[in-house]
């Protein structure tokens, strides 16, 4: 009977040992909290549908179940370490995320030694790539960001004078400032700017500053938290200026900052819902996605409680969908083999064509331009912009 119990236990042991060794972990670096929590859990949900419609990946005739393994970066870059460390702690193969530049540029380091490759989703900054050779991304970048936004209130809102504004310590929004600067200026126009400190919740003076300097615009890629105070006193004031700001502020949180409003909110983004005739794999992406949504309200609600499709989450759909092909591609489940196949991925995504250049930045170069319509409660599509690189 003995005899009979030890096999019976040594059998198990076995069965587990090889149910263990067909996982393979991907992390989802995003934040669940802080500033831009919101914008956070809309990746998170793409990925986690993309994860629901593929929840395996065949490599060398075996099955291996996806799991994701999840922490909360808190949008911030002191926190963005330990949660990196985290999940390099886990064995994760591929690391997921973030939502914000910031925290994916002081996580970097921590996914580089352990030799764990990361793919940005929305992390515009320039830095999050250059010289972080465990750092791809599939979303365009910040330079040219700045440049749409800056020909856009050029050409069509006929700016010449823009006012500027962001938080101290804020990669994303100190670069795309920088970057709406330069080509501003190049084209002729004037930039009057300022910055707030973190936590700063009355922004009263700075907006009356804007107004006192003859601006045409407002330009303030800020965290989510700090857009819906400014554009709540912004409309205290009855201000007439139109705002202009990049992709973090494609949130239901602008949307219900200027709901009831006439203030105009004009920003850059990677994907547009409407836009179903881009892509037959677009079109099901949409459609399928909001059927999710609608089905769950515990994910209704972390999308902010409606089934609008923020660009954000299509970027977290194509990200591991680009993470499996890689797994694919690398024909093995550890680490340096997927980071050793990532450069040669060739996708077709729900957000366009996934490919790398040599910094690991995806080859984009097409840009949507929308408006925060209050009325409609929606993001209404104007236009889309390319830039030769």
């Amino acid at each position: 009977m003995k005899k009979i119990l030890a096999l019976c236990l040594a059998l198990m042991l076995i069965v587990s040992a090889s149910a263990m060794a067909e996982t393979i972990k991907i992390g989802i670096f995003e934040p669940a909290s802080g500033d831009n929590g919101a914008g956070g859990k809309q990746e998170t949900l793409g990925i986690r549908y993309a994860n629901e419609l593929c929840p395996t990946v065949e490599v060398g005739g075996v099955t291996y179940e996806i799991e994701l393994y999840e922490v909360d970066n808190q949008t911030t870059a002191d926190k963005a370490p330990s949660a990196a460390q985290t999940l390099v702690s886990q064995d994760v193969a591929v690391v997921l995320g973030t939502y914000g530049s910031g925290a994916a540029m002081a996580a970097a380091p921590i996914f580089e030694d352990a030799g764990v490759p990361a793919i940005g989703c929305s992390c515009t900054n320039p830095g999050v790539t250059l010289g972080n050779a465990m750092y791809w991304r599939i979303c365009f970048t910040d330079p040219f960001q700045g440049e749409v936004m800056a020909n856009f209130a050029a050409s069509k809102l006929e700016a010449k004078t823009a006012y500027t504004l962001y938080q101290l310590g804020d990669d994303y929004s100190a670069g795309l400032v920088n970057y709406f600067t330069k080509a501003f200026e190049k084209l002729g126009g004037t930039i009057v700017a300022e910055t707030f400190p973190e936590g700063n919740s009355d922004f009263s003076a700075y907006l009356a500053n804007a107004v006192n300097a003859g601006a045409d615009v407002i330009f303030s890629p800020s965290s989510t938290t700090a857009a819906s105070l400014i554009l709540g006193q912004a409309a205290s004031m009855n201000l007439e200026i139109p705002f202009c700001a990049g992709d973090t502020w494609e949130s239901s949180v602008i949307l219900d900052a200027v709901k009831g409003t006439e203030l105009k909110v004009y920003l850059s983004t990677f994907f547009d819902e409407s836009d179903t005739e881009a892509s037959t794999l677009a079109a099901d992406f949409v459609s399928g996605f909001k059927a999710w949504l609608n089905a769950n309200p515990d994910k209704m609600t972390n999308n902010g409680g409606n089934d609008i499709v923020a660009a954000v989450s299509a970027l977290g759909y194509d990200a591991y969908m680009t993470a499996v092909e890689a797994i694919k591609l690398a024909g093995a489940v550890d680490a340096a083999s997927i980071a050793a196949a990532l450069p040669g991925v060739s996708l077709e995504g729900v957000t366009g064509l996934i490919e790398f250049d040599e910094n690991g930045d995806a080859k984009k170069d097409i840009a949507y331009i929308k408006v925060a319509d209050g009325e409609a409660y929606a993001f209404t599509f104007l236009t889309t912009t390319q830039i030769a690189k």
